[in-house]
């Protein structure tokens, strides 16, 4: 799977304005799919989120090309926040279900564990920012809806955190995507944008690590 995620990042800077040049507007449906499903469905962890806005937003700086930042930023932004209430739901009403053994080659239970800790940890603002932080990105709203958090406080800081990272990403990319020294080295780039979301985590989990048995006191 790693193998894989590598592979699909390092090409998806050929492939995106390829599949714009062929289908043209139709892009935008593929892109709010793969927002959907990264955010929504807690089996795609994997998806590159991240990469994509960017990429997204530096090809709409490009006058060649069919995309529009702002459509972007709006579609977007719809799909991380259906997304992860989609993703609430399934966890609110089928989290103990998708959370047994037989589900375990699907849904990794580091993964789950992670997220866990740091909803824990971090109370309703997880929400917002494990937005930015891949795989933890997947599995936060699933955790909320396990844990019965209510539903009203959820969507707040879902909508919150929805918008402020798609703004983020794709103007970055708007913006600065298309510097020449971006663009010459823009498989770099988008591994970098990776490592660089998951920077918190590895702050978290080391912290943790320091403090000993006493971490959750």
């Amino acid at each position: 799977m790693i193998t894989g995620l590598l592979v699909s990042i390092l090409n998806i800077n050929h492939l995106l304005p390829m599949l714009i040049t062929q289908y043209g507007t139709f892009v935008y449906v593929g892109l709010f799919a793969v927002i959907f499903m990264e955010t929504g469905l807690v089996i795609f962890p994997f998806l590159p989120g991240d990469s994509l806005l960017f990429l997204s937003g530096s090809i709409a700086a490009m006058a060649s090309h069919s995309l529009n930042h702002i459509i972007l930023i709006v579609l977007l932004s719809v799909a991380a926040i259906a997304g992860d209430s989609l993703n609430f739901e399934i966890g609110h009403h089928f989290g103990k279900y998708l959370t047994s053994p037989r589900w375990q080659r699907w849904i990794k239970p580091q993964h789950l564990k992670a997220a866990q800790t740091f909803f824990h940890t971090h109370g309703s603002i997880a929400i917002f920012l494990g937005r930015f932080m891949p795989l933890i990105r997947t599995f936060i709203p699933f955790t909320a809806g396990i844990s019965k958090m209510h539903y009203r406080k959820f969507i707040v800081f879902n909508i919150l955190g929805g918008i402020a990272w798609v703004n983020i990403a794709v103007l970055a990319g708007y913006f600065f995507g298309n510097i020449a020294i971006v663009k010459s080295h823009f498989e770099l780039i988008m591994v970098a944008i990776i490592l660089i979301s998951l920077l918190p985590a590895l702050f978290i989990s080391l912290t943790r690590k320091f403090k000993g048995p006493n971490a959750n006191a």
